[in-house]
């Protein structure tokens, strides 16, 4: 009979492999989360506009080929949902004057937008042969 050492039982070896299930899935749970957040981080410009009382007939019966141009207190603007800066505007109303002079022009401009520049902008709009131009407020009344 012999002596010698006792073989020690060998144990789990160490996990050399990174489990990648975990951080795909938070990566999956992220991913819908940008997903649904998307549209509600668009560049929209916050606009407080005017509110009037209107008439219900202030809303044309038949409406016709119009575009939008919306103008916060900074300045900023977009056209249709698209930011412009006064030359790409400028390039803008000239098209949709071409395409259709009768095009309205729906101006959204925030209450603390200067008179002046609102004035500037019908100006930009007159002169490049749009002169159907509508102010769009909020109403103050429930309809």
């Amino acid at each position: 009979m012999s002596f010698g050492r006792l073989e020690k039982p060998v144990g789990h070896k160490p996990m050399s492999e990174i489990n990648v299930t975990p951080l795909v899935d938070v990566m999956l749970v992220l991913l819908i989360i940008f997903i649904i957040a998307a549209p509600f981080m668009a560049d929209r410009l916050a606009l407080e506009l005017p509110k009037a009382e209107l008439p219900k007939a202030a809303t044309p019966a038949q409406p016709g080929p119009s575009v939008s141009l919306s103008v916060d207190g900074q300045g900023r603007m977009q056209w249709n949902g698209e930011a412009v800066d006064d030359a790409s505007l400028r390039q803008r109303l000239l098209e949709a004057a071409q395409r259709d002079p009768a095009t309205e022009l729906q101006l959204r401009a925030d209450a603390s937008v200067p008179y002046g520049r609102v004035v500037a902008l019908i100006g930009m709009a007159q002169s490049a042969g749009l002169s159907r131009i509508g102010f769009v407020a909020e109403s103050t009344a429930p309809r």
